[in-house]
């Protein structure tokens, strides 16, 4: 299992940590920090200039998800993670990936007293800077941490923490504690169940090309639903993976039940059939979506959002491109066509072969 140390720069999660893994049998600190570290020496400065936190690169995200499961599988026991997670799609990227490889996350709060963590983001702001390699307030390199929280230490996290963060974690009033008195709170939620199991999708990580089959639909004005899943980051069709030996158009309806309960009926038509390349390190595969037809709007908003969907909406072709990733758009785009057209087309990487105009 891993616990999950969320909370402001400054709450105390490092130091909290340090006290937690002698108290939990077996169980080993891994500080996230180590790997925004690395990331500073291994990718050109030109790169890390696009991002204002390491957080903001993808492959942090893979790189933790990776190492917590690699050091979990070599130690065992419980791993303790000392990090701050305010948007919540990072969140739901990392500990997806998590849950993907039966790792069960335990998400727990410390939040001490607003007045605290301003007093001690004051002292870090007077502070000089840490050698490299130095511990920094709340990990083991604090250089992009500090420029996270430069403009307003406190507002990102009050902003998570009135939203999705005060719903998702476990939280502990830590103004009044000790960072020893602290972990002894951890270790009794996690080991009562207080703190219960992180409740997100499990979603195995495929090994090979997969075939997965989304279905569009659609409202009284032929705009097209899109989901928001809790177990991965961005903007999706419904739909899912089709399992061995099943049909891809009764995969699709199947998905569509599970995620957001609708229960279609029939067959639904194909629109398009698009091969995604592999692109490490994703696979790629066999894209296919079906026309699911258009929807009563009050049972949808009774359905709505399922245990699997965070949000949902009816978005225009123009109002999806700020939501979907471009080739996920230009699948969809080449959708609407081929129902306007009442055709199948085939896709490769989200544009045809041969010759129609969009």
């Amino acid at each position: 299992m891993i616990v999950w140390i969320n909370g402001a720069s400054g709450a105390g999660k490092t130091s909290a940590a340090r006290e937690l893994i002698e108290l939990i049998p077996n169980s080993t600190l891994f500080d996230p920090e180590v790997i925004g570290g690395a990331l500073t020496q291994l990718l050109p400065p030109k790169h890390l200039a696009e991002v204002s936190d390491h957080q903001d690169l993808p492959i942090w995200r893979r790189l933790v998800v990776d190492t917590a499961a690699a050091l979990h599988a070599e130690v065992g026991g419980a791993l303790v993670v000392p990090m701050t997670l305010l948007r919540q799609e990072y969140r739901d990227e990392i500990f997806g990936g998590l849950a993907s490889r039966r790792i069960a996350v335990h998400h727990v709060l410390l939040a001490p007293d607003e007045t605290i963590l301003r007093a001690r983001a004051a002292g870090r702001d007077a502070a000089p800077d840490p050698p490299d390699g130095a511990d920094g307030a709340d990990g083991a390199d604090g250089t992009m941490r500090v420029r996270q929280w430069s403009s307003d230490p406190i507002e990102p996290y009050r902003t998570a923490l009135t939203g999705w963060l005060g719903a998702d974690a476990h939280r502990i009033d830590t103004t009044a504690l000790t960072p020893y008195e602290t972990a002894e709170r951890l270790a009794d939620a996690v080991r009562t169940g207080t703190a219960p199991v992180c409740d997100i999708v499990q979603t195995p990580e495929p090994t090979a090309e997969t075939l997965a089959a989304g279905v569009l639909l659609f409202d009284e004005q032929d705009r097209v639903l899109l989901v928001d899943p809790t177990y991965k980051p961005g903007w999706e069709f419904p739909g899912g993976v089709v399992e061995p030996g099943e049909a891809p158009a009764r995969a699709g309806v199947r998905e569509v039940a599970e995620e957001t309960g609708i229960q279609l009926t029939g067959t639904p038509r194909l629109l398009v059939a698009d091969w995604e390349p592999p692109i490490p390190p994703g696979y790629g595969g066999m894209r296919l979506l079906f026309d699911g037809g258009r929807l009563d709007g009050g049972e949808v908003r009774m359905l709505l959002p399922g245990p699997e969907l965070r949000a949902w909406r009816f978005v225009t072709e123009e109002e999806a491109v700020g939501l979907l990733p471009a080739v996920r758009y230009a699948r969809l785009r080449w959708a609407l066509r081929a129902r306007e057209r009442g055709t199948t087309l085939y896709l490769e990487a989200g544009a045809p072969g041969d010759g129609l105009d969009a």
